[in-house]
């Protein structure tokens, strides 16, 4: 049953310019002599964008465990699924805040002006007037930990005492929470990945953002939309749920 769907139940009970067509000796007489051939303008080409290190080998294979995520996620026996959420989103916070807290040092606001996650995709933050403005990338994150932080503390959102039930908005708000989470995991891996590798980190943080999208998928937390953006803004690392997805690490 997934996680949703339990939710409901317990609510119940440019080309280039055509050139001239060639002169050919018919077409002048002997002595007349042929114009000279017109300069030929080559139009500049875009250089193509590298392809990122973490879709490369060896490192998109990098990882500490092997295999299809799907296990990893299940819910275990007797285990109610709104504690095995909240548990999990705890987790994949703890986790991901403190691989941002190795390599915060280089994300500023010099080195990351924008939430960036793809060439052409840049995060915005709705603020209090309910518009969507630019911040820089520590910014944008620092809010969104602030936030996060904030929710796990709050006795009413996420209880952790006996007899303390979740409350009816609390599929809503974690998947809000999720997506948030993703934005930052898409940051560190356009703007982030080489310095993971410099620190030898990536097969934990593979292995992090695999398990982060098989539980998402799972329990019906992951959007597509999300991970993968629109044909004109993509998500960066779209293409490695798809590069793991052929490699059976993920599913669907």
């Amino acid at each position: 049953m997934s996680f949703f769907n339990s939710i409901r139940s317990m609510t119940r009970s440019q080309r280039p310019p055509k050139r001239a067509t060639t002169p050919t000796s018919a077409t002048f007489s002997p002595t007349e002599m042929l114009p000279p051939p017109s300069p030929v303008v080559s139009s500049p080409r875009t250089p193509p964008v590298p392809r990122p290190l973490y879709l490369s080998s060896p490192f998109v294979e990098a990882a500490l465990v092997k295999g299809n995520f799907k296990t990893i996620v299940m819910l275990p026996k007797y285990v109610d699924i709104m504690e095995w959420v909240a548990l999990n989103i705890f987790d994949f916070y703890t986790n991901l805040n403190e691989f941002y807290g190795v390599i915060t040092e280089c994300c500023t606001q010099q080195s990351c002006p924008t939430m960036s996650a793809g060439q052409t995709l840049n995060y915005t933050w709705i603020n209090h007037d309910r518009k969507s403005v630019n911040l820089p990338a520590p910014t944008y994150i620092d809010y969104v930990m602030t936030w996060i932080q904030n929710l796990l503390n709050d006795e009413a959102t996420f209880p952790t005492k006996s007899g303390h039930d979740f409350p009816p908005s609390f599929p809503s708000t974690v998947k809000h929470v999720y997506r948030q989470l993703l934005r930052v995991f898409a940051h560190i891996y356009h703007a982030h990945f080489h310095q993971l590798l410099h620190l030898r980190s990536e097969p934990h943080f593979n292995s992090l953002f695999a398990h982060f999208l098989a539980f998402g998928r799972e329990y019906e937390l992951l959007e597509m939309k999300d991970v993968k953006g629109s044909p004109s803004a993509p998500v960066g690392v779209g293409q490695l749920w798809e590069k793991w997805r052929d490699m059976g690490i993920l599913e669907g």
